[in-house]
């Protein structure tokens, strides 16, 4: 039997590294350690700072919210790059996300999975990171449905039917066009001016 080279054994002494809880990520937001003007969101245990929103990505988040607030009016709510918690150790911020309505003076948390009716990521420079990280992390928590919206290629990805932590429908369509809004009876939007330049 070959002998353990030093860095293997090394590697197979460390634990992994522990996943930051919920609690813990808003002390470090308390004490300082994650500044107030810091852009983060918790994944997995993990502080995942956010990208900046560039011009491009501002704009279709502004006409996203807008066509949403028109299409939805008071029946759902819309909540526009804020915090969903999804368990003790992920609260993601997705660009939009609609949610039912609130339901009394004690319902003032962040939306849960069980709240969430659609979640929306607009995606320009982290296409990769929302379609492999962000989509799954949706899919496990049972999100009923979430959209990427691909700015760069002009198109919708449409995630639906979370079964046993993946989505089993994926559709992806170029032209935007009427969309229906997952559960608000009736309600459509048309994506065309979101995914054109």
């Amino acid at each position: 039997m070959r002998p353990k080279l030093r860095s293997q054994a090394m590697a197979e002494s460390i634990s992994p590294h522990r996943r930051i809880t919920l609690d813990e990520y808003y002390a470090m937001a308390r004490t300082g350690l994650i500044g107030p003007d810091e852009r983060t969101e918790l994944i997995e245990g993990e502080v995942i700072r956010v990208a900046p929103i560039g011009d491009r990505h501002g704009d279709a988040v502004e006409k996203l919210d807008g066509l949403l607030h028109e299409a939805i009016g008071g029946l759902a709510r819309i909540r526009c790059q804020m915090p969903v918690r999804l368990d003790e150790y992920s609260q993601p911020e997705p660009d939009l996300v609609v949610a039912r309505p609130r339901t009394g003076r004690d319902d003032r948390g962040h939306p849960s999975a069980t709240d969430v009716l659609l979640i929306v990521e607009i995606s320009y420079s982290t296409l990769r990171y929302d379609l492999d990280i962000k989509v799954p992390l949706y899919a496990r928590h049972g999100v009923p449905e979430a959209w990427v919206i691909d700015l760069k290629h002009h198109k919708l990805h449409v995630y639906k039917s979370p079964v046993e932590g993946s989505y089993r429908r994926v559709t992806s369509v170029s032209d935007g066009g009427p969309t229906v809004i997952p559960g608000v009876s009736g309600a459509t939007i048309d994506l065309s001016d979101v995914l054109s330049d």
